[in-house]
């Protein structure tokens, strides 16, 4: 072979050619080893430094605490006083009529939030304390005087002077309800023993049910929608007594299946024969395993309470008859029946519900692609909840009687991911140690100046179940996004539901006395914008209310500055450990008057 120049070229044999590859192969290795090693001791130094960041003490952190600009948020006008973001009237025209939907939760854009104060009503007053609150509260804190003259011949409510009084009395027990309670006591004798704590009041009126049984040890949520005149729930919250806005409509209700010991209607004007039975399927699903259903008015005692339906006896009879078996085929059975009332229980085990596996079969046995627990925003199915076989102990007759129950580890925390006996005897005692601390912080915890409560992200309802001796109720909330341990709480003897805090809570303004977090932002931030989140606490808190915001330090200037723009007065504090990494602030919410109301 020639190169292109003409002069031979030269032909080196393989065995020289070889060496110096062989040669500069050892060479890169020994290279490659060499600053293998220097680069793998530089990188033992990088993962010793993480960690060293890891372990230093806050005060030695880089993080600074989250700053933003300070600002005074103005009034809203006067005509939202009464706002309820998330059903509000203003909206329902956008949305459609069919079984109510339009007053389900329907909560504004971003972009149409309210970034204001919701003003107190005119000649608004601190709310008369428990237990007086129970019978009477001031006219100008719910100026309603339309259900004043609908309703004061039923004796829900009659004005006197500058209050309103409760004599007690409702459409289906104008005598009182107390006896009408005593009724249904000789019917469910489980209502005298400890058997049942936790009820759900469906359509309330102003709640006289569920404030009769807190002196009987049952602790009941009186639910009722937003309305443009009755303010059922706002009625309910201003005397003191556990209610929260809602309606059967479309939607699941924000509770857990298997969670309540009895459900209530007092001609509650739920129809429940219609819609293939729906609304019963999910007075079925939050029932507990042999708890109680509990039904006055119509068709109940249709013989002799026909004339004053405007109906026809055939009507009711028919309205009784399809009941009964819808009932029926939901495995539920007539417990008892007199005058008035009836009362229906749930099947405490699940031999009944084999029934519904035929082709035929209507209500059919829900699949298992549908959370039993799944309640936020989830749609109705028509279709029955079986409970779990795996829940044993927390059906009636097998769970602890009230008020052992509230410190016996329930039997669905299993179910929460991390949860065992003794993670929850630890949380009931780390309650207990700092439901004292903040006694010490907030002498009015205990008092009668705090009766309203709400924990706003518990995990076991720990801090309800530390003041459980106080006079007070606590509303307590877990997050929609957070692990299920509603459960939980139900299962001892609490009440509660799920939320999301990126959205307004539903109640009226001025409903609570104390609302306490604790990590709620830690948890949330990176969702809810922590600025709403304390404005809607500022429209839920009444004036000269309390909050306890128990929080990462990294949080706490930000949220003093933003309650300082609500008007609050606000002092931090130390946790009951002292550390540097969490605080404690104790405010107060001012109150004050609108600008634009005249003086009276």
């Amino acid at each position: 072979m020639k190169h292109k120049d003409g002069k031979p070229g030269s032909h080196p044999d393989k065995n020289s050619r070889a060496f110096p590859m062989a040669m500069m192969f050892v060479v890169l290795c020994g290279l490659s080893f060499y600053l293998g090693g220097i680069f793998c001791s530089e990188r033992d130094k990088i993962e010793v430094k993480d960690v060293a960041k890891v372990v230093s003490s806050p005060k030695e952190s880089s993080v600074a605490p989250l700053q933003i600009k300070s600002t005074a948020f103005p009034e809203c006008s006067s005509d939202y006083q009464d706002y309820t973001p998330c059903t509000d009237p203003r909206r329902w025209k956008k949305y459609g009529n069919h079984r109510l939907t339009f007053m389900e939760r329907h909560c504004p854009p971003v972009f149409e939030r309210k970034e204001c104060l919701v003003p107190p009503p005119e000649g608004y007053k601190p709310p008369i304390t428990w237990p007086k609150s129970r019978d009477q509260c001031w006219y100008r804190n719910v100026p309603y005087d339309w259900i004043n003259k609908q309703k004061s011949n039923q004796n829900w409510l009659r004005k006197e002077g500058d209050k309103f009084l409760f004599p007690g009395g409702g459409t289906m027990f104008p005598r009182g309800v107390g006896a009408y309670v005593d009724l249904m006591q000789d019917l469910i004798p489980e209502m005298k023993d400890g058997t049942i704590r936790t009820a759900i009041d469906t359509g309330c009126g102003v709640a006289s049910w569920g404030g009769d049984l807190l002196d009987r040890g049952i602790l009941t949520v009186s639910l009722a929608p937003r309305d443009n005149h009755e303010a059922q729930v706002q009625f309910a919250l201003e005397r003191g007594i556990p209610a929260i806005l809602g309606i059967i409509s479309t939607q699941r209700l924000p509770f857990p299946s298997n969670a309540f010991d009895m459900a209530h209607c007092s001609r509650c004007l739920i129809p429940w024969t219609e819609f293939g039975g729906i609304y019963l399927l999910e007075v079925h699903r939050i029932l507990r395993p042999g708890g109680f259903w509990v039904l006055s008015g119509p068709p109940v005692n249709y013989e002799n309470r026909w004339r004053g339906w405007n109906t026809t006896v055939e009507e009711q009879k028919s309205d009784y008859e399809k009941l009964q078996e819808l009932l029926t085929s939901m495995c539920f059975k007539l417990y008892d029946k007199k005058d008035d009332i009836a009362v229906w229980q749930k099947a405490s085990d699940n031999s009944c519900y084999s029934k519904l596996t035929y082709p035929d079969a209507y209500p059919p046995k829900c699949d298992d692609s549908l959370e039993p627990d799944s309640a936020w925003y989830t749609p109705f199915r028509p279709c029955v909840v079986v409970p779990s076989p795996r829940i044993k102990k927390s059906v009636m007759e097998s769970i602890p009687k009230w008020p052992q129950r509230l410190h016996v580890t329930p039997e669905r925390i299993l179910d929460v991911h991390g949860g065992s006996a003794s993670a929850f005897k630890h949380d009931d005692s780390k309650w207990k140690i700092r439901a004292k601390h903040y006694k010490k912080l907030l002498p009015a915890l205990g008092s009668d100046k705090i009766r309203n409560v709400m924990d706003m992200n518990t995990v076991y309802g720990g801090f309800a179940a530390a003041v459980i001796d106080d006079p007070l109720w606590v509303m307590n909330v877990v997050s929609s996004y957070a692990a299920n341990t509603l459960p939980v709480v139900f299962d001892r003897g609490l009440i509660g539901t799920f939320h999301d805090w990126c959205e307004a809570f539903s109640t009226y303004p001025r409903t609570y006395d104390l609302l306490h977090l604790d990590g709620l932002f830690t948890a949330e931030s990176h969702r809810c914008d922590i600025k709403y989140v304390l404005l809607e606490m500022d429209r839920i808190l009444r004036p000269a209310g309390y909050a306890i915001i128990r929080e990462s330090s990294y949080f706490m200037d930000a949220i003093s500055t933003i309650a300082k723009g609500m008007r609050w007065s606000c002092r931090g504090e130390d946790t009951e450990y002292g550390v540097e990494k969490e605080k404690i602030l104790i405010c107060q919410k001012k109150l004050w008057h609108s600008s634009t109301q005249s003086s009276r």
